[in-house]
This record gives C-alpha cells, sequence and structure tokens, in this order.
C-alpha cells in the first residue's frame, strides 16, 4: 500500500509523535509505502518521528501552502491517508475531498471545546456531556478552560468544525472503549469505529523484576497539570501509610506549571518525594524497575494512558482512577487496583494503594497480571490489525458501484 501519514508535528513531541515513530519504520519494513504530511515547520537539526524510517517523501503544509501541498500529494497518489489530527481544518477538508482517510482519534478531537472533557468547579472530575451548543452554558459556570470569551467561541467553532467532518472519515481509529462511546456519540457511524490495540512502547531493558515482597516506592510520571492528579496522590500518601502500618516514598518524574504547588504540597505534608523532573525513555525504564507501584491519578478521562503499559512491561502494577480508557488496561485485582472515578477521591485512591501493597501474595498476582497485560498490546498486532484496516479501505475505494 501507498500510505501517506498525516499530522500536526514531525518532532517526537507528545503521544502521537511517540505512536509514529515506532509505526512509520514498521509499515516500511513490511514493504508499505509510506510518505508523511505534517503541519508544523522544524528545525533541520532536530529529532523527526521518521528519521528510523529513510528517506521517504515529506512535506510541510505551512511552509507550501495548502493548494501546493495538496498537488505534492496527488502527484505521490496514495492508497490511503492515515490521519493523526490535524489543526488546519482547510487541509483537513481538502484530504476528506481527495482522499480515503482513516483517522486515529488519540484525543478528544470534534467533542469537547477545550480538548480536556473534564470540569474543574466545584471539583475536578470527568465530563460526560456530547458536544454541542450546551457546552458553552457550562464553560464558564464549571470552568472547562479559559476565561477569555473570544478564545471559547473560537475553540468551539474550530471542534464545531472537526465534528462536522468526523463522519466523513472512511474509518475512525480508537483505543479504549470509552473513547469509542465518546465518537459513537458525537456522530461517527458505529460501522465506522473501530478500536485498536495500541503498541507496546519500546522497553529494550523490560524484564520482571524480582520483587518477593510488595516495597513502598510509588513512581509518578506525567506533566505537572491539575488533570494529571499528583496533588491528589500526594495527599492519598499519608491515608495508605497509615493503613499500610509503613511509611511510603513516591518519586515523581516530570515537570510542568503546577510544579511548586506540588513540590510545596509534599513539604507541608512532610512527605518523602524524589522530584526527578523530565526524564528520557532509559532513565524512565531504570525508574520503573526500581519502583513497587505506579500512579496513575489522573482526573480528566486518559483516552487510555499508555504509561501504564510501558509500566508493565517491568511487572509493576499501577494504581488509578477509573476514568475514560485507563480501566482498558488496569484491571482490578489483575494488573492493579483502581479507585472509584465518579468523582475522583483521595480516600479512594488511597484505599486502591493499600488493596495494591497490603499483602505479598496479593502483590504478585497483580505483578504477574500487569506483565500479561502488557504483553498483549505488542506491536505485531497492532501493525496486523491496521494493515488489514487500511487495506480494507483501500479496497474499498476501488469498488465500483452498481448500477440499479
Amino acid at each position: 500500500m501507498r500510505i501517506l501519514i498525516a499530522t500536526t508535528y514531525r518532532g517526537p513531541w507528545g503521544g502521537a509523535e511517540k505512536y509514529l515513530q515506532s509505526v512509520i519504520p514498521s509499515l516500511v519494513q513490511r514493504g508499505h509505502s509510506v510518505a508523511l504530511l505534517y503541519e508544523s515547520p522544524i528545525d533541520p537539526a532536530a529529532h523527526v518521528i521518521d528519521e528510523e524510517a529513510g528517506e521517504i517523501p515529506a512535506w510541510c503544509s505551512q511552509e507550501l501552502g495548502v493548494p501546493a501541498t495538496m498537488q505534492s500529494i496527488a502527484a505521490w497518489k496514495p492508497d490511503v491517508v492515515y490521519s493523526h489530527g490535524l489543526d488546519d481544518f482547510h487541509l483537513e477538508g481538502a484530504l476528506l475531498d481527495a482522499h480515503p482517510v482513516v483517522l486515529f482519534a488519540h484525543t478528544y478531537y470534534g467533542t469537547c471545546i477545550s480538548g480536556r472533557k473534564c470540569f474543574s468547579s466545584p471539583r475536578l472530575e470527568p465530563c460526560t456531556r456530547r458536544f454541542g451548543a450546551g457546552c458553552l452554558a457550562v464553560y464558564y459556570p464549571r470552568r472547562c478552560g479559559g476565561v477569555n470569551p473570544r478564545t471559547m467561541l473560537q475553540l468551539f467553532q474550530l471542534q464545531s468544525k472537526r465534528r462536522s467532518n468526523l463522519p466523513r472519515y472512511q474509518t475512525v481509529l480508537v483505543a479504549s472503549r470509552h473513547m469509542r462511546h465518546e465518537m459513537s456519540e458525537n456522530g461517527v457511524p458505529v460501522d465506522r469505529l473501530r478500536q485498536i490495540a495500541l503498541p507496546t512502547p519500546s522497553t529494550d531493558s523490560a524484564g520482571m523484576v524480582d520483587r518477593p515482597t510488595p516495597g513502598s516506592r510509588l513512581l509518578f510520571v506525567g506533566r505537572l497539570m491539575d488533570v494529571k492528579g499528583a496533588s491528589e496522590l500526594l495527599r492519598a500518601i499519608p491515608l495508605a501509610a497509615e493503613k499500610l502500618g509503613r511509611s511510603l516514598t513516591v518519586t515523581i518524574a516530570g515537570d510542568g506549571p503546577q510544579r511548586s504547588e506540588v513540590e510545596s504540597l509534599a513539604r507541608r505534608l512532610r512527605l518523602s518525594v524524589n522530584f526527578a523532573g523530565w526524564v528520557n525513555s532509559e532513565q524512565r525504564s531504570q525508574l520503573m524497575q526500581e519502583a513497587d507501584l505506579l500512579a496513575v491519578p489522573s482526573l480528566w478521562p486518559e483516552p487510555f494512558g499508555l504509561v501504564g503499559i510501558e509500566a508493565g512491561c517491568f511487572g509493576l502494577p499501577a494504581v488509578g482512577f477509573a476514568v475514560g480508557g485507563i480501566p482498558d488496561w488496569l484491571i482490578p485485582g489483575v494488573s492493579g487496583e483502581l479507585a472509584p472515578g465518579d468523582p475522583p477521591s483521595v480516600e479512594g485512591l488511597a484505599e486502591a494503594i493499600w488493596r495494591a501493597l497490603r499483602d505479598p501474595d496479593h502483590y504478585q498476582r497483580l505483578r504477574k497480571g500487569a506483565w500479561e497485560t502488557a504483553g498483549t498490546f505488542s506491536l505485531e498486532r497492532h501493525l496486523s490489525q491496521l494493515e488489514e484496516i487500511l487495506g480494507a479501505t483501500t479496497a474499498a475505494r476501488h469498488l465500483v458501484p452498481t448500477s440499479a
């Protein structure tokens, strides 16, 4: 197949780009012709998501302009476009007009004004509303995003345009049952929705670490912002430690706008917290090998939460709230322990930590379950499913309608 990958960034900045960093060279290795369309210009000296794929055609729409970009794509003649969400509505529409397009909905694309899919007032909790004009009425009272009314209206218009395009995709891929429901609620026909297992992140040093008894070291990996729940985790630590009858330590690997607040909270609670800052993949793997429990206390409905699968590659179980796609891999009593997510609470998270670490035999079962669960999210399985979907889209394109 001739597959055009369409995305916003060429650098490995976020989850979608890191996903493509492994998928693009894999598709090339499996014999497909691959090209890349990206929107934002990038420093020529920077790392790019396609660098392991060799020399493949690549076009930057912001540098070329949409008409010239579409001409270059037409000359390359893709069988199918595999899109990962575009900022430019005109570029998205041009691709949908000219080619069969498959969308991977990594985020709340066209289904939420702010993209956070959660309320901040009177407390942080997931939002289950269907996207529409009614969202404007709750945007300020429930603090769905910022306070600039012009920005709110601009975002609403953008997401409305995206939502109007969702039914035009040949197929919309999602990684969790939660996102499947979200897309269905927002206009994607059920017969065009496919849930696909994400590939396990690259963990070359992965392996079950010998851990005969549950220890006391928790690990948080993520951006330090309100919806990620680092503050809730720290507040839960004293409660869990009291129930366990032993002290607990936390390593926080990440940075962000809430860091100073989280550091201040750790000092006030007199907790043993190591702030590691941003870590590379090798450092993250080392931290996962050293930890006893991964904490994923997200308050917003994570579309999936890939960090839990990555941790499972080391036999590291997790705790988190039952929000978004997290229950797809965090199975209570199997790969970790879930806290109620409607609404999330510090007490519920503390209870989940206690359940995970209270008993050596139970903890070993969780470690084994985390390892086995992670094993079901293989790159080979993902690529096989993806090839089937893209191939079916290509085949449908060439079907000639029968006249009545």
